[in-house]
């Protein structure tokens, strides 16, 4: 019986060991796996490859080879030109005044000097094949600080003893004692009939000794800040910007008594003057029939003083946080401007302090007396 039982016993654990491996044989083929919970971050989808398409740069390639932006607008001019010294020429702005070349300007100064009447600095950078350029008329010296900033040659006839102090500091080309200026038949009168060619000024240049390539290292200086051609600078950052359809300067030059229209067509800004008899309207450059037209529009508050019984005038070309507008694409914003040393680009800030930026083209930049306002869009503006 005790055999039997063994027996037995080994029987039924012989079939359970091969229940058991059957089992295990069975699992590889009946056992299904229960899948894996994950996110939907934890599995990217997967996608197509993209089309390969050029990378974007941040500007557009110059229009032709050896062109770069230049330091003055942002436009596309040869190397040579953009390190080049430009002129800065000082031109009156009178009923007589017969502007030559000036449409070619790159930035135009205009300030008040005595009598209240305004005369204009401009500097132009690609100089070199112009056949006439002027009037030409005398020199104030805080027009000198302003010049000092684009290294340019000053181009004058003669000014009051007020400048021979700053004209010694700078490389001048003078009609007074210059023979490369000539006087122009076809001029309004035979006191603004004084020009200068690019051919006079390379001589005089010659004569002087000065140099045409910009100083050591200015040309690695930035002076006015460009917004990208891509990307331009619409003002729309900014919450309190105002609308400017038209700049009047009238208030503070009332003798030009010139304004700004702007041009929603061209971005422009156009400039007119009223002056009287032919000369109301556009203004524009008698060489080409072109009315001046700029991308930006400066206005710069400025502490004055008159001087003596003549009239002539001082300001403060050197100072910080000073008043100013900035208008561009028709509209304006505030501004706070600086210079702090002779030679140092005036600069321009928005309340909140940060450098504005222009847009690439022209540059208008209005002096406008400590108290004196003008209009924009009829609104009165202090």
């Amino acid at each position: 019986m005790k055999k039997l039982q063994i027996f037995l016993l080994a029987t039924m654990s012989c079939a359970l060991l091969l229940s058991a491996c059957g089992k295990e044989k069975e699992k590889p083929v009946t056992a299904e796996v229960p899948p894996t919970e994950q996110s939907i971050e934890d599995t990217p989808p997967v996608e197509e490859a993209p089309e390969e398409t050029p990378a974007e740069t941040e500007e557009d390639p110059p229009p032709e080879e050896g062109m770069v932006r230049s330091r003055i607008t942002n436009e596309w001019v040869t190397e040579e030109v953009n390190n080049s010294r430009p002129l800065a020429i000082m031109t009156p702005n009178t009923k007589t005044a017969s502007q030559y070349g000036i449409s070619k300007a790159d930035v135009v100064y205009e300030c008040n000097v005595e009598g209240s009447i305004t005369r204009l600095m401009w500097i132009i950078q690609d100089w070199k094949k112009e056949e006439r350029l002027g009037n030409i008329r005398s020199c104030r010296d805080y027009y000198v600080y302003w010049a000092f900033e684009w290294d340019a040659l000053y181009v004058h006839f003669g000014g009051p003893f007020y400048i021979d102090e700053v004209i010694k500091r700078t490389d001048d080309i003078d009609g007074k004692t210059s023979s490369n200026f000539f006087r122009a038949k076809d001029a309004k009168n035979s006191t603004d009939n004084a020009y200068i060619d690019a051919a006079g000024v390379m001589a005089d240049v010659d004569k002087l000794g000065y140099a045409l390539k910009l100083r050591d290292g200015y040309a690695d200086e930035q002076h006015y800040r460009f917004a990208s051609e891509k990307e331009p600078n619409d003002l729309s950052q900014y919450s309190d910007a105002i609308t400017a359809n038209k700049i009047d300067m009238s208030p503070t030059y009332p003798v030009t008594n010139c304004y700004f229209v702007y041009n929603s067509d061209t971005g422009l800004y156009e400039r007119f003057q009223h002056l009287g008899g032919s000369t109301d309207g556009p203004h524009t450059d008698l060489a080409t029939g072109e009315q001046l037209k700029f991308k930006n529009v400066l206005i710069q508050n400025t502490y004055h003083e008159v001087r003596d019984a003549k009239g002539y005038l001082a300001f403060q070309c050197h100072d910080t946080t000073r008043d100013g507008w900035f208008f561009t694409n028709g509209k304006g914003i505030h501004v706070k401007w600086e210079k702090t040393s002779d030679y140092g680009a005036t600069r321009y800030y928005d309340d909140t302090g940060n450098e504005i930026e222009l847009n690439t083209g022209k540059t208008m930049v209005c002096i406008v007396e400590d108290g004196d306002s003008f209009l924009v869009d009829e609104q009165k503006i202090n």
